[in-house]
């Protein structure tokens, strides 16, 4: 006899979503309704704007884009770094129906060609610094981008194509908002590629809201008084959430950051902007919390923070608890189901633990052949619930393999423990059967940071002279430790007085970094070859 895992949440607030929605309209217009035109809604490094403002320019981008030739449901492709710019584009397109795809900024121009292919985009935003990366396709756009008919570039200098300033000059401060549907396909992300060739990931019009108004409200508890700040991008289904659909929702203020997310840059928006809500990754928690430079508490402004993308290592919680007063609400989340889903929340949290299904969503752990696991046991985890995607763009194989009725498959291992907490194992193709038994390396790379002297550790599975496989660790240390036998010796038996002795790693390899996707989830898949 099995036990069903299945945790169906508890009641989600009532979100009702007309049959006819533009997602941009109800987010753009429910503050000028309310009152808040001359709030701040953004701050970039260059300036700010107020909702009016931001009302007017997605108006004028909206109605702009009829110039290019753009009609409804044709794609663009928003390839732009984090400034103003971005919202008034991404919205801009949406209230006018045009589907905009969020592009990843650190791509290579190989990527960027399969990706305008792909989705047959006949307009690419693109911010200035990124142009390099476009320019030996732009130059043969004729024979490698059949499909793109024109270039807007974001910055001071358009190198001889449209400027962005120029065709917000077109539009007009009013229009109409285009006939969408709820259903509609609103806008695409490309999966980050942590596990190989990514994917077109298509959500519909009314996902965002639901976002909002299932986790961002109650889970999170974003209030319109907020200053909020996302470390990750908003190409990243992560950080599109936190930094658009979320402070638009409620009316709270954005600070928005160009610059990649290194410490100095974190600690200048953190100390200067005093955001009240942070939003980032573990593997950028290590690296804030690793240097001296970390700010005293007074210094900041902080009442929630939160992680997702990979598990949150117990250490990284309880250092960043330590340092700052603050908990770290760890989530997980998935381009598929476009933002959190399970997550720990600030009146019951449990570092080590993914925490609990968000209201309106219900969850299940499956064994290999789809059967529910027993209690404690690790098993895939399945989702059901009213943001997940409607289909990868041109890719039916994974679309029926991902997409099962009512639930979206994971790939990611979890169980679910006695007090109904999900404990991360780590993704199913990462999963390694070690002297017969599975071993999880989430669990192994968790016992790893614990010791004092790793900053990030990444566990894959190798094949030893008998062709047996198991665990390899590479390990990035921190400032001032020294690598070598001795202290690879030392890990190795740190790992055995946690964890049972046969997941201990049998090789260990220092490096100087892990490769990791521009969202911060280490690929294995690299480290296996």
């Amino acid at each position: 006899m099995t036990h069903s895992t299945a945790d169906h949440s508890s009641s989600p607030p009532r979100v009702d979503i007309p049959r006819n929605y533009n997602a941009a309209a109800d987010l753009i217009e429910r503050h000028l309704a309310a009152g808040r035109a001359d709030k701040l809604a953004y701050i970039d490094d260059t300036g700010s704007i107020s909702y009016g403002v931001l009302a007017e320019r997605v108006n004028r981008f909206a109605s702009a884009l009829a110039t290019l030739g753009l009609e409804q449901e044709h794609r663009v492709m928003i390839a732009m770094l984090d400034t103003i710019d971005w919202p008034i584009a991404f919205l801009g397109a949406i209230r006018a129906g045009v589907i905009p795809i969020a592009a990843n900024t650190l791509l290579t121009t190989a990527d960027y060609e399969f990706m305008l292919n792909d989705s047959r985009a006949r307009v690419l935003f693109v911010s200035e610094a990124l142009l390099p990366q476009f320019a030996p396709l732009l130059k043969e756009r004729a024979k490698r981008l059949p499909w793109l008919r024109e270039v807007v570039v974001s910055g001071a200098n358009a190198q001889g194509h449209l400027a962005f300033k120029d065709l917000l000059a077109r539009g007009q401060p009013k229009v109409a908002v285009a006939p969408t549907l709820g259903d509609d396909a609103c806008f695409w992300l490309y999966s980050s590629g942590s596990t190989g060739t990514p994917k077109g990931t298509v959500h519909v019009h009314s996902s965002p809201i639901l976002t909002a108004e299932l986790y961002a409200r109650p889970v999170l508890g974003i209030r319109e008084d907020d200053v909020v700040f996302s470390a990750a991008k908003l190409f990243f289904a992560y950080g599109l959430g936190n930094a658009l659909w979320f402070p638009l929702a409620v009316g709270a203020t954005t600070v928005l950051m160009a610059e990649r997310p290194t410490p100095q840059a974190v600690f200048k928006r953190l100390i200067e902007r005093k955001p009240t809500i942070f939003y980032g990754v573990p593997t950028l928690y290590a690296a804030l919390l690793a240097s001296p430079e970390f700010p005293a508490r007074e210094a900041l402004g902080l009442r929630i923070c939160t992680s997702a993308g990979e598990a949150l290592p117990v250490e990284i919680g309880k250092r960043w608890k330590e340092k700052t007063g603050v908990d770290i609400l760890d989530g997980i989340g998935s381009t598929e189901m476009l933002h959190i889903f399970l997550s720990n929340r600030a009146d019951a949290l449990r570092y080590g633990t993914t925490g609990k299904a968000v209201p309106g969503y219900a969850l299940k752990l499956v064994d290999e052949q789809g059967n529910p696991v027993e209690p404690g046991e690790l098993g895939e985890l399945l989702i059901s619930g009213p943001t997940s995607a409607a289909y990868y763009w041109n890719n039916r194989s994974k679309s029926r393999a991902t997409f099962e009725g009512h639930w979206t498959r994971s790939g990611d291992k979890y169980l679910q423990d006695a007090d109904g907490y999900y404990v991360y194992g780590g993704r199913a193709d990462d999963m390694l059967k070690v002297s017969g038994i599975w071993v999880s390396p989430a669990e192994v790379e968790s016992a790893l940071i614990s010791h004092e002297a790793v900053l990030e550790a990444a566990v894959v599975g190798a094949e030893d002279e008998s062709k047996l496989v198991k665990p390899k660790a590479f390990i990035v240390l921190k400032e001032g430790q020294s690598a070598g036998e001795a202290l690879a010796d030392t890990l190795k038996q740190h790992v055995k007085d946690k964890l049972a002795p046969y997941k201990y790693p049998r090789w260990i390899e220092f490096v100087g970094e892990l490769p990791k996707t521009a969202t911060g989830k280490i690929q294995r898949f690299k480290l296996r070859s």
